[in-house]
C-alpha cells in the first residue's frame, strides 16, 4: 500500500471469487485453503487503498501462472513446480509467484487504461436518474460486479 501511494500507482488483485472450487489440492492443503478468508482479505486491501487514495482493480487470474511475463508465451509446462517458472519459449527463469505477479500487474494496467480511455458518453441525468461513475473512481469498489471491476 505504501509503495503504491508513494509512486502514485495502483493495486491489481486477482478476482478470487470461486477459488475454492477452481483449485485442486491434496487433502491437507485443502484444509488450509478453506480456512482462509479471501473475501475479507480483499475487502481489507480495498478499504486501506481507499483511505490512502490508491486505486484498486480486480483482474481475471486465468493463465497468469503459465504465462511468461517477459515474452507472453503461455504453456502449462512453463510452471515447472510450485516455485519455479521456466519459459519454454524464451528460456527466462523466475520465481513462479513473482512471474505471475508481473502478469497480474500487467492485466491490471490494461483494465485501468481501458477504463480511463473509454469514450462511452455519460447518460443524461433525466433519462435514468443516475450519473455515470467518473473514471477516477474506477476500481474503487469493494465488490466488483460479475463482469469485473467498477
Amino acid at each position: 500500500m505504501i509503495e503504491a501511494e508513494r509512486t502514485s500507482a495502483g493495486i491489481s488483485l486477482e478476482e478470487l471469487k470461486g477459488i475454492r472450487q477452481r483449485v485442486r489440492l491434496r487433502k491437507p492443503q485443502r484444509v488450509a485453503l478453506h480456512s482462509w478468508a479471501f473475501a475479507q482479505l480483499g475487502d481489507f486491501i480495498v478499504y486501506k487503498a481507499r483511505r490512502a487514495g490508491v486505486p484498486v482493480v480486480f483482474v481475471d487470474p486465468a493463465y497468469t501462472s503459465q504465462q511468461c511475463s517477459e515474452c507472453g508465451h503461455v504453456d502449462k509446462r512453463n510452471r515447472v513446480d510450485q516455485g519455479l517458472f521456466i519459459c519454454r519459449n524464451c528460456g527466462v527463469v523466475a520465481h513462479a509467484d513473482r512471474n505471475a505477479s508481473h502478469n497480474i500487474a500487467r492485466k491490471g494496467e490494461a483494465v485501468w487504461t481501458a477504463g480511463r480511455e473509454s469514450r462511452v458518453p455519460a447518460t443524461p441525468q433525466g433519462v435514468s436518474g443516475r450519473r455515470s461513475q467518473p473514471s477516477s473512481q474506477l476500481g474503487a469498489t469493494s465488490k466488483p460486479g460479475p463482469s469485473g471491476p467498477g
